[in-house]
């Protein structure tokens, strides 16, 4: 009986349609409820395979109704059952799925009873309704509502400074700005009002600036009111995104004007952290399980956590986050709202920043900033209708330091996200980005390419490439130098491996990861550049660390390079003289290095090519994107954005095919949550 309700699943499956894990799931539930509907257990086995593909959720009128999987050419085996289903109204649904015993509706009968069903249906089928109707997986579901909780207790949770001594300290902090209205200092000051709030901007914005002046303000008021100052935690989803912070905040520091802020200058400066984490290692992770330390029950002592790369967030993490906060303590936020979302499920930052371009804010919170900044708030970002809390608390830095709007990766960037030009819409974004790319061609490089075997691809590849690897052999000390002189040139090679990056939007295919490693390694091997490479190891090969190793202190993220250096002088050859071993070195967060052997690293591939995803948090001086000569779902606005926003002065494009790319210009991610606010 239950093989006969699962067959159109089966065949699903079979079309490579639904994975082998939908596919279980809907089994299992029918084996333990009895559940002998197949729509309701296609619709289970469908929130598995949304989940799969980022989604927290699956939306009865957006998902199902005209979800691929039902709009197929029609199979004959098939035909029937499809007709069937798609005949299905949203109501339809709703009434099957409320009756099955392994799904919790959320608002009737069976919700006010202790429910330990694996699914739950909230929302509304009602016309008009604002609450669209939506299935979950229980965790996923527990999730949502635990962030959901979580902010709105922080939002109606207002700190009411003296507005002239904030007026005082902020005309400190920006008293060199030159943007009228300058969106940082009122980023600062809505940040400072609330127990929640979210910064987010594109690169070079001035997030971090923005952070450290925020944080500097945040503690000059408590000094200036004899309060107790926070304990402070600054953390980010890897440890690359970690690195860079702590990079940035350091320097950023040194630039703040703590005399003029307070006469308790020395104690301000000691009390903002320079030293930032991953957020695993601050919640401390229980090895071999999915539990961490610090929970509700055991959270976290700080007053205030920063989050950077929040848009690499995923909800469970942040749920997770949340749970371990105080009950008192805030939550900032920091991040592109439009970069690409985590790889788990969930769009955390998109969500959250739905209305960030528009502002959306209140009259009262115009009157408020006016009084405490001394700058007008646009009429334009206020809204006439009701505001809501949420939008209140979430300010958009909206001028980059970095790049010019007019021309370059800037104009780039704004294209491909905004698909805008020269401050007009564009109809034809493909025709745009080639008028951009021949007006800045010192800055932007594009090749249309038939395959990696192409000449100007190992041209660009070596190109790219070669500094790094000339500093290893024309800095490399003298057999007989000191380990200072080694750690030097280590840090030198470091550093040169940062002005190219070769970046990919899938792993596997001509154009994945995989493949390109590959090849590429025989590119350089073939220039000269790198050699011994008939084993795993050879001296110039550059590693992704792919899981965090804390015994190690390596973060998901962390990118080293394989060297040669003098052994310890108690290992000697028969000849007396010092021998050579390979060594891996890693940059550590504090501006150093670290020598680690290649046997001890456990998760780590070599990184000639990466994806971006992986490449998010990092930045490098040119970046080249190459784009698959298929079709794919990961093409998107977003993943081209964020390949383009890792470059800081030059950005290659590689394709084959103009139609994928015309794809890639016009798809973006929509990734569905019941993450909303009123």
């Amino acid at each position: 009986m239950k093989d006969d309700v699962l067959w159109p699943l089966e065949e699903l499956k079979q079309l490579g349609l639904l994975r082998s894990l939908d596919l279980a799931l809907s089994r299992y539930i029918a084996e333990e409820t009895n559940e002998t509907d197949n729509a309701v257990l296609f619709a289970i086995a469908l929130t598995s395979e949304r989940n799969g593909h980022g989604d927290v959720c699956l939306d009865l009128i957006d998902r199902v109704q005209n979800h691929e999987l039902i709009t197929l050419p029609e199979y004959s085996k098939l035909n029937e059952w499809l007709v069937s289903i798609k005949s299905l109204t949203a109501e339809d649904w709703w009434i099957r799925l409320s009756g099955s015993t392994a799904i919790q509706v959320i608002g009737s009968e069976k919700s006010d009873q202790e429910s330990t069903s694996p699914l739950v249906l909230s929302g509304s089928v009602l016309s008009g309704s604002l609450d669209r109707p939506r299935l979950y997986l229980r965790r996923y579901w527990s999730y949502e509502v635990q962030v959901k909780a979580s902010i709105n207790q922080r939002l109606v949770c207002l700190h009411e400074h003296p507005k002239a001594l904030m007026h005082q300290l902020l005309s400190v902090l920006f008293a060199s700005t030159q943007q009228q209205p300058d969106w940082q200092k009122f980023a600062c000051a809505l940040a400072a009002r609330r127990s929640f709030a979210v910064i987010t901007g594109g690169p070079g914005t001035g997030k971090t600036t923005t952070v450290v002046r925020l944080l500097a303000l945040l503690q000059a008021l408590a000094l200036e009111q004899n309060l107790p100052t926070l304990e402070i935690a600054l953390a980010a989803p890897t440890g690359k995104a970690a690195a860079r912070l702590n990079a940035s905040i350091s320097t950023q520091i040194e630039s703040l004007p703590f005399d003029q802020l307070t006469q308790h200058s020395d104690q301000l400066k000691q009390r903002i952290p320079t030293e930032v984490t991953t957020l695993h290692r601050l919640l401390g992770p229980i090895p071999n399980s999915r539990r961490f330390r610090h929970h509700a029950q055991h959270p976290l002592p700080m007053d205030c956590i920063v989050v950077d790369e929040a848009s690499m967030v995923d909800l469970e993490m942040l749920a997770t986050l949340v749970a371990a906060l105080k009950p008192t303590a805030r939550l900032i936020l920091l991040g592109d709202k439009d970069q690409l979302a985590s790889v788990e499920a969930g769009a955390v930052l998109g969500d959250l920043c739905h209305h960030a371009v528009h502002g959306s804010y209140s009259a009262d919170t115009a009157e408020w900033l006016e009084q405490v900044t001394g700058d007008q708030l646009p009429e334009n970002y206020l809204v006439k209708q009701q505001s809501r809390d949420i939008d209140q608390a979430i300010t958009m830095l909206r001028y980059s330091h970095r790049f010019s709007a007019e021309g370059g990766i800037g104009a780039l960037a704004h294209l491909v996200n905004q698909s805008e030009y020269q401050g007009q819409k564009v109809a034809d974004s493909l025709a745009a980005l080639k008028q951009i790319f021949t007006q800045q061609p010192e800055q932007l490089h594009q090749y249309q390419v038939s395959s990696a075997t192409d000449s100007s691809f190992s041209e660009l590849i070596i190109r790219g490439y070669r500094g790094y690897l000339e500093t290893l052999t024309q800095a490399r000390p003298e057999a007989n130098a000191d380990s200072t002189a080694f750690d030097h040139w280590a840090e030198s090679v470091l550093k040169a491996h940062t002005q190219f990056q070769l970046l990919c939007a899938v792993r596997e295919g001509p154009w994945g990861v995989n493949p390109l490693n590959s090849w590429i390694t025989q590119i350089l091997t073939k220039a000269g550049l790198i050699k011994e490479t008939q084993s795993l190891w050879y001296e110039g090969r550059p590693v992704l660390v792919t899981q965090n190793d804390y015994n190690l202190r390596l973060m998901n993220g962390d990118i080293g390079i394989a060297l040669k250096r003098p052994v310890m002088q108690a290992d000697v050859n028969e000849q007396g003289e010092s021998a050579a071993a390979l060594r891996v070195v890693f940059p550590t967060s504090d501006g150093g290095i670290r020598w680690v052997m290649p046997s001890r690293l456990q998760a780590i591939e070599t990184v000639f090519a990466m994806t971006v995803h992986k490449s998010q948090g990092s930045e490098f001086k040119h970046t080249a994107l190459v784009l698959p000569d298929q079709p794919n779902p990961v093409l998107t606005q977003e993943l081209i954005y964020t390949g383009i926003t890792r470059s800081r002065e030059v950005f290659s494009l590689v394709y084959s095919r103009e139609t994928v790319l015309c794809q890639a210009l016009t798809s973006r991610v929509k990734r569905l949550s019941g993450l909303t606010f009123n």
